[in-house]
């Protein structure tokens, strides 16, 4: 049986060369396809990678705005870092967050003076929906938050470089990029020092010469040439990140009032939250200008403090 269809293909060939030839390169040519479709899955994933590293790394949400700078003192430098460093430094303070329960508003004043008196007062008859309800008002306890600085310093004598083949020892690979990053048809120039971490693949290049870190950064990319092979490394800024001054503050909002007392209302949080406010604006209730009130009906909320 075997034998007969052999034979039978035999025959086949002989009468239909071509179409044995056309299927044969159809099928090269489908794997040749199939091979290319995945590696072009694969460097896909790569970038979608580094896309979201990089996403990571900084967010800007909105657009900066204009902001009026004035001169404010002199230093004498320690060293030339500060002259080869671009740095900047943010203040950051945490949001507070406190739970609003059902039955309870938050009324913030414009003056302390009549949140505190308000406080002081503690009781007050509200009429809401020609219901007189009587609420507590008290200080809004709130948790600690914290505060700290970030300083950032991008260096003008540094480059990252990542994507190191792992080709060759430590020592070696060190001279060769050294070596590749001291051409300057490359826009390189001479190297102070090579920080090469061979388990990452990454390294650290530091110039003698301010600029010509600049000049590397314009590109992504940068040929590193090991033996007669051309290799394109990734490029790009060196970043240094410090943590300074983080404080814990305890929470104390001295314009904000919390009012309780509210439960058993049945009305929309909206309609409850204008009453308030009515009857907090008038100075024979000992109140004084509103600036917010936020009620709960039914539900819990989630409000936040931040620092002023």
């Amino acid at each position: 049986m075997a034998a007969d269809k052999d034979n039978k293909e035999q025959v086949l060939k002989e009468q239909r060369p071509d179409e044995f030839k056309k299927d044969g390169q159809n099928e090269g040519l489908i794997g040749q396809l199939t091979k290319e479709n995945a590696q072009l899955k694969e460097e896909i994933q790569k970038l979608e990678a580094e896309i979201q590293e990089a996403t990571r790394e900084f967010q800007v949400k909105e657009d900066i705005p204009e902001t009026k700078i004035k001169f404010v003192s002199v230093e004498t430098p320690e060293d030339d870092s500060q002259f080869s460093n671009v740095s900047c430094s943010f203040q950051v303070s945490t949001k507070v967050p406190y739970e609003l329960q059902n039955g309870q508003a938050l009324i913030t004043f414009e003056k302390e003076e009549v949140a505190q008196n308000v406080i002081r007062m503690r009781k007050h008859h509200v009429q809401i929906d020609d219901i007189n309800v009587e609420v507590i008002a008290k200080p809004v306890p709130l948790n600690s938050g914290v505060r700290f600085q970030v300083h950032v310093e991008v260096s003008k004598m540094k480059v990252n470089v990542t994507g190191i083949p792992d080709e060759l020892p430590e020592d070696q690979m060190r001279d060769k990029l050294e070596l590749s990053f001291c051409k300057s048809r490359n826009g390189g120039g001479e190297v102070e020092g090579v920080d090469y971490d061979k388990p990452s693949g990454s390294a650290v290049i530091t110039f003698v010469d301010i600029g010509v870190a600049d000049r590397i950064l314009q590109k992504r990319e940068f040929p590193l040439y090991i033996n007669d092979s051309c290799h394109k490394v990734t490029v790009s800024p060196y970043v240094e990140k410090h943590l300074k001054k983080y404080q814990v503050f305890s929470g104390l909002s001295k314009k904000t009032v919390l009012l309780t007392g509210m439960e058993d209302l049945q009305l929309d949080e909206e309609v409850v939250e204008d009453l308030v406010g009515i009857h907090f604006q008038r100075e024979k209730n000992g109140g004084g200008e509103v600036d917010v009130v936020k009620c709960s009906l039914g539900w819990s909320h989630i409000v936040y403090f931040e620092e002023e």
